[in-house]
């Protein structure tokens, strides 16, 4: 055998040994005990808010990290052990289920189970254009706008628009706490978590102004100094100014127009009320007046027939003559 065959031989040989014992250096360390982090708990599929939690939509993995996570179960046992529990809010598929985010046991996923130690929930009316046009959805963070008028010592109103409220979290859109859907969705009020004061003040500001609700980029918790804004600060002062002596004229001009209108109008309801009553009157003697009796008059008799009678008249004894007579029987 060439010399050439016996290396590449026992190189192969090396190579091939190599490779075994790399295998099993990867089989021994997928069965090597994990760290001290155990098992926990994790949605084996996708839950939704109010789902009940059972072995279904459940499973348990193996914790790989130095410490276990806090509020985390080590199985499904220990979390139905005293009695049903549903999600307060969802979970993707390989979350794990923590206590924070499910119900204590054999109680209702209702809003009230969802807010924070000290916090109150309030709802604000919006609209298309003052609740962002549907983007506000559970779980967001908005700031509150307040935008009101004032009338100053001119008559004159002056608009403004103050930051009632900054970083609010958003706990339901209507009567939805976590549905979330694909398209925006118009609501009509939105459901605020608050501490007691902003609950006042939002309570309060409901009843003077307009509410408005301005969506936070997701993350941000740094609340700035707020500023005032009045209606000179985007436009002229002057658009603002008293009316003009021309538009005061014109508006006396249609104030006198719509007296005078309604003063026709009274006249003539005046008017067909009295010939309604006198119409009345006159239905109601009418009927109260006695029916004469008709007088039927004899009929004149016919005059007697007449009839026709020849004469004959005799003149001279040679002269003839014929006349005829009319005669009454």
């Amino acid at each position: 055998m060439r010399s050439s065959s016996v290396i590449s031989l026992g190189v192969a040989l090396l190579f091939g040994a190599i490779a075994v014992l790399l295998a099993r250096g990867l089989i021994q360390a997928d069965k090597a005990p994990v760290a001290s982090g155990g098992m926990i708990v994790v949605a084996s599929q996708a839950v939704a808010f109010g789902s009940p939690l059972t072995a279904e939509n459940l499973r348990e993995i193996r914790w790989t990290g130095d410490a276990r996570i806090e509020g985390a179960f080590a199985s499904i046992a220990e979390i139905n052990n005293e009695g049903r529990r549903l999600a307060l809010t969802g979970f993707q598929r390989n979350e794990p289920i923590l206590a924070s985010k499910i119900t204590a046991p054999n109680q209702r996923a209702t809003l009230s189970t969802q807010i924070d130690e000290g916090m109150r929930a309030v709802s604000v009316r919006v609209d298309e254009v003052r609740g962002v046009a549907g983007f506000v959805l559970p779980g967001d963070r908005v700031d509150v706008i307040l935008t009101r008028g004032e009338t100053t010592g001119q008559d004159v109103t002056a608009a403004y628009a103050d930051v009632l409220l900054q970083n609010a979290k958003v706990l339901a859109i209507d009567q939805s706490a976590y549905e979330r859907p694909d398209k925006p969705t118009i609501a009509r009020a939105v459901t605020l978590e608050l501490n007691v004061q902003q609950a006042q003040s939002v309570i309060l500001a409901q009843g003077i102004g307009r509410l408005s609700l301005v969506l936070r980029q997701t993350g941000q918790t740094d609340d700035k100094p707020s500023v005032r804004v009045t209606a000179t600060d985007i436009g002229s002062a002057a658009s603002m100014a008293r009316p003009s002596v021309e538009t005061e004229r014109q508006i006396t001009e249609l104030k006198k127009l719509a007296e005078q209108a309604n003063a026709r109008a009274d006249e003539s309801v005046r008017k067909s009320a009295e010939i309604e009553g006198a119409l009345r009157t006159e239905i109601e003697n009418l009927r109260q007046a006695p029916v004469p009796t008709p007088q039927i008059a004899a009929a004149p008799l016919p005059p007697a027939p007449k009839t026709e009678s020849v004469v004959n008249v005799t003149r001279n004894a040679a002269k003839r003559e014929q006349y005829t007579v009319l005669t009454e029987r």
